[in-house]
């Protein structure tokens, strides 16, 4: 960049945009403990209940994409804090909803919390050079962890206060936030930049999106933070019903899943930077699938017609073995969050607020339709384990087309005789093709 910030600059920026996403992120995921609460009192279907979870995930994917292309050309702070004040507007009203229908509308509003990512990327991209972008955005993603902040801590404020007070408590704390972020945040090293050239119309900023590599990319991210967050959400419930757990004991069980999935999201960043963020995607998918297809198995009764009569022995997961596998998967997860955004600064820099805001509309997509999804499969099934069927589906899915994708693009740079990488790998090309390969 033209004008280098300096370190403390840089660190200011990112430790400020940090709390600020898990706030936010924390405020996106509240349905996860006081949904319970409200299912009990309204009586609500596993369906229901998945919708509730699910719509803040639908607002706050679809806004991600107007919110991208605002923060590109208006910067970060101003953006980051209206929004942080507004989101907590929405939470406060959302506590005088009576019915489930105005708690739906109420959840809309809520929902704007998880728009927050793609200016934090946008923000937190601005200040940091090319070859520390992996790490500073893997912090910064870290506000994940605001989910476990949910997790562990909304419960005991659910039992102490009730839900409409606990709803109340996040409010005040994230228009604390916003006002925080507006009078100490700076506007970012590109803010000249903008102000010195015209304006880029609407479909001039959406240009990239014709590439159909960012759309492989937004599955990637459907998969690594859709299908977190809708985990998250479902966790707690999933818990209660499987194991028979108290809302509190399942909140802090789920925090385990939350944590490693929110805060390897650092080291992630970093791996992406000094390994690949290809080889890093390839963990990530391969992990996954093994994960979720354990997960997947149902308790199952067997019965072996023996010579003596018959043998009956049964398969079931205990506890202690499911939270292990969740917190490998949750590990796993964080690094391919990371590794998904650094593609973009790097291919899209000019770009990064509507690239990146389709990727985490597309991704935080997936944690609308998937708990909704889950909900429908128990409902239909009557299989609690239906939840990870579905998601090992999708990580399949996502790890043969990222599979074949390398090894088209590998055919054509061997044919030219030339490098012409899917994914620049930065500091390490040297893991995967020679550093100057030209054309004879």
């Amino acid at each position: 960049m033209a004008n280098s910030p300096s370190k403390p600059e840089q660190y200011r920026a990112l430790g400020l945009s940090t709390f600020a996403f898990t706030l936010c992120f924390a405020v996106w995921t509240i349905f996860s403990i006081i949904g319970i609460r409200i299912s009990e009192d309204l009586g609500l279907s596993d369906t229901q209940l998945g919708l509730l979870m699910a719509t803040p995930i639908l607002t706050g994917s679809i806004s991600r994409l107007f919110l991208g292309i605002w923060t590109d050309r208006y910067g970060g702070r101003w953006v980051f804090g209206i929004l942080m004040l507004t989101t907590a507007a929405c939470v406060y009203l959302l506590t005088f909803a009576t019915t489930y229908l105005m708690l739906l509308v109420g959840a809309l509003g809520v929902g704007l919390a998880g728009g927050a990512f793609i200016v934090g990327v946008a923000y937190t991209a601005a200040w940091f050079e090319p070859e520390r972008q992996g790490t500073a955005l893997g912090i910064f993603g870290a506000g994940n962890v605001g989910a476990a902040v949910t997790n562990f801590g909304a419960p005991f404020l659910l039992v102490a206060f009730g839900w409409q007070s606990t709803a109340q408590i996040y409010a005040t704390v994230l228009a604390i936030m916003g006002v925080v972020f507006i009078l100490l945040a700076r506007e970012d090293p590109l803010a000249a930049e903008r102000a010195g050239t015209r304006a880029k119309s609407f479909m001039e900023q959406m240009e990239p999106l014709r590439e159909l590599r960012v759309w492989r990319f937004a599955l990637y991210y459907f998969f690594v933070f859709g299908a977190f967050v809708a985990l998250a959400l479902w966790l707690p419930h999933f818990l209660i019903g499987v194991y028979g757990l108290d809302i509190k004991t399942a909140g802090i069980i789920a925090a385990l899943y939350t944590i490693p999935a929110s805060l390897f999201r650092v080291l992630g960043g970093w791996m992406s930077d000094h390994f690949g963020a290809r080889r890093v995607m390839y963990w990530t998918f391969g992990a996954s699938v093994v994960c979720t297809f354990l997960l997947s198995y149902p308790p199952t009764e067997y019965v072996v017609q023996g010579i003596d009569g018959d043998i009956r022995f049964t398969l079931e997961m205990s506890l202690p073995v499911f939270v292990a596998l969740i917190f490998i998967l949750g590990f796993f997860m964080s690094l391919g969050k990371a590794a998904v955004y650094k593609h973009i600064p790097v291919y899209y820099p000019m770009h990064v607020g509507a690239v990146g805001g389709v990727v985490g509309m597309i991704g935080g997509l997936g944690g609308f339709i998937l708990p909704l999804a889950f909900g429908v499969l128990n409902d239909l099934t009557g299989i609690w384990q239906s939840n990870f069927m579905l998601m090992f589906v999708i990580v399949a899915a996502a790890l043969v087309w990222m599979h074949y994708a390398i090894r088209s693009a590998e055919r054509v740079e061997w044919a030219a005789n030339e490098e012409r990488t899917d994914l620049p790998e930065l500091a390490s090309p040297q893991l995967f093709y020679p550093l100057n390969r030209k054309k004879p």
